[in-house]
């Protein structure tokens, strides 16, 4: 037992390893789900206007009025602990930022020469969308979804922490730092370890996130 055992003699780094399998699924499953629905929204908003944009937009706005957490919270409270209701607890609101993104995006996109020199050899609106507007904005949905994965991971322990992620049964980074609190003093790396690998993972994904910036966004190259 390299990391130690924990109150009931169970492996601290094996929980760790499994820990971080939960992390990894519930974060990018998550994100995965936002991206796609906030997009979608997004490119629609953003080159038909009128009344979808509006709809779309003042749903976006209801969302952001309220703190994350307590949202994850007032939904899992709803729902119930699992793994399943967990990512659409987390996902529910994530997919404003990417709505916002691509319908800021896709707006100043649907103004440019390529989109009217597609419009003028009569290309349907939804070709031009998907195949000429979708592909010069992808980078910047996908920098942003390398970012919230990190997000995720830190919602998907705090819910799990307060006993409304991923069942008792499942060992996850929030509940593993939860269970060994009361056993700080005695035993400390019980929940030390597992809260320690919290932050390097998110600043793992983060890292990656910012080459992908860097690697991927035109305007970082350099002539």
């Amino acid at each position: 037992h390299v990391l130690g055992t924990d109150a009931l003699g169970r492996d601290i780094a094996s929980r760790i390893a499994y820990g971080a399998r939960v992390s990894l699924f519930v974060s990018v499953a998550s994100v995965s789900i936002s991206l796609a629905v906030g997009t979608t929204l997004g490119l629609l908003a953003g080159y038909y206007g009128g009344t979808i944009d509006q709809v779309f937009s003042r749903a976006a706005d209801l969302l952001m009025a309220f703190p994350y957490l307590l949202f994850a919270i007032f939904i899992m409270g709803i729902l119930g602990p699992g793994l399943t209701n967990l990512v659409l607890a987390l996902s529910f609101k994530a997919w404003v930022e990417f709505f916002r993104l691509a319908r800021g995006e896709t707006m100043a996109e649907k103004t440019k020469e390529y989109v009217e020199a597609a419009r003028a050899i009569g290309r349907f609106p939804s070709g031009i969308v998907v195949r000429e507007i979708l592909p010069n904005i992808a980078h910047s949905l996908l920098v942003v979804a390398t970012l919230r994965i990190g997000h995720m991971i830190l919602m998907e322990a705090s819910l799990s922490f307060l006993g409304l992620g991923v069942p008792p049964d499942v060992p996850a980074w929030g509940s593993m730092v939860a269970e060994g609190r009361e056993l700080l003093l005695e035993a400390w790396w019980v929940s030390t370890i597992p809260g320690l690998a919290i932050p390097i993972l998110v600043l793992g994904i983060n890292a990656l996130g910012e080459g992908l910036r860097d690697i991927l966004d035109p305007r970082l190259r350099q002539p």
